[in-house]
């Protein structure tokens, strides 16, 4: 895939310097805690334990991560985890699956790799924690943190991020051997179904005491060289079918969001466009070859060596982003550079309201 090679460079020491900066931690988190749920954007090793092929806690991945093989889909941080680090947090979220009591009023990260919106998603490859089940997780936390007075209002000062859908297509929809999802709705039926339910599970989290509440858009899975392999490009830079169905479930959610805070007087949902955010060059390709060697499920072959030159890699394995798309990912939604990146506001302004 041809590339300018020097606006390519340019960008990733843009990234670059940003890394540099995320590692600057203010004394006082600017929120009391931090939710996260969703899939393996945000998976901090969620799934280690599960009867499932979907889990990484095994080299390569972690290479780049101060505690190595933890469970995380990259070579390093998720871009939760950078999230976590702008809002002043000094310590990872822990995930649910080792959570203590002691840290239920910090946060609990619920994501779970190949999870969906819809509870089917991603059955094939075993167990995951699919939204309703990360909601019910949410519940039992919030329950034991209620009893104290004091942390009913706590809750609603928290930062609640939704990172999750792309399993309802890469695991779901376009898989068509496996669900007949696609026979039974056209694309533009099944973002209208996905996203009834994804309403849902927002509202329900919004009554479990949720107010300032993150929801992601899907990136353009039709770039990821999984994809890109499977279906073919016919001479275009990505699968622009897949690209156009997922635009069809984001271009709703902002409708969505206006809806949930129209509804709701004392709600702060926003609107996070991953597919802006990860179109840095506009319409120059970028290098989208993964930085490890794959499997036929395209996560990294075991104790494989990953390639040197990781912050010049966007795709860690076959799906996932590297380390350094993650910063981007994190910076941009926490702080906007441009009007299309969040809505109504970023996360930064989400955190002071």
């Amino acid at each position: 895939m041809a590339c300018d090679f020097g606006r390519l460079v340019s960008v990733c020491i843009f990234i670059l310097l940003s890394h540099l900066r995320t590692s600057i931690v203010s004394s006082k988190p600017r929120v009391p805690c931090y939710f996260i749920f969703g899939d393996s954007w945000v998976d901090n090793g969620n799934n280690n334990k599960l009867k499932t092929k979907c889990k990484v806690n095994y080299p390569p991945y972690g290479i780049d991560f101060p505690e190595g093989d933890t469970g995380r889909f990259s070579n390093g941080r998720t871009s939760a985890d950078i999230i976590g680090q702008l809002l002043g947090f000094n310590k990872f979220i822990p995930s649910y699956a080792t959570a203590r009591n002691k840290d239920f009023k910090r946060g609990v990260n619920y994501g779970s790799g190949c999870a969906g919106i819809r509870k089917e998603s991603g059955r094939h490859l075993g167990d995951r924690i699919f939204m309703n089940r990360q909601l019910r997780h949410h519940k039992s936390i919030v329950s034991k943190l209620t009893q104290s007075k004091k942390n009913r209002s706590l809750l609603k000062r928290c930062v609640y991020i939704v990172n999750i859908g792309s399993n309802d297509y890469l695991n779901n929809f376009f898989l068509h051997d496996i669900y007949n999802t696609s026979n039974k709705y056209t694309k533009d039926q099944y973002a209208k179904v996905l996203v009834r339910q994804f309403s849902k599970q927002l509202r329900t989290l919004y009554r479990l005491g949720g107010r300032k509440i993150v929801v992601f858009g899907l990136a353009e899975m039709g770039c990821t060289p999984a994809l890109m392999y499977k279906f073919g490009t016919n001479g275009k830079p990505c699968v622009e079918s897949i690209n156009n169905a997922v635009r069809l479930f984001n271009d709703r959610l902002t409708s969505l969001v206006d809806e949930l805070n129209k509804k709701n007087s004392d709600a702060r949902f926003t609107f996070i466009n991953l597919a802006s955010i990860l179109s840095p060059l506009g319409d120059v390709p970028l290098l989208t070859a993964p930085c490890c060697r794959i499997r036929k499920d395209w996560q990294c072959v075991p104790s494989s060596a990953p390639c040197p030159l990781r912050n010049l890699s966007i795709f860690f394995d076959g799906i996932h982003q590297t380390e350094i798309c993650n910063i981007l990912v994190a910076r941009r939604s926490y702080n906007a550079s441009s009007r299309t990146d969040a809505y109504p506001y970023d996360i930064r302004h989400l955190a002071e309201l």
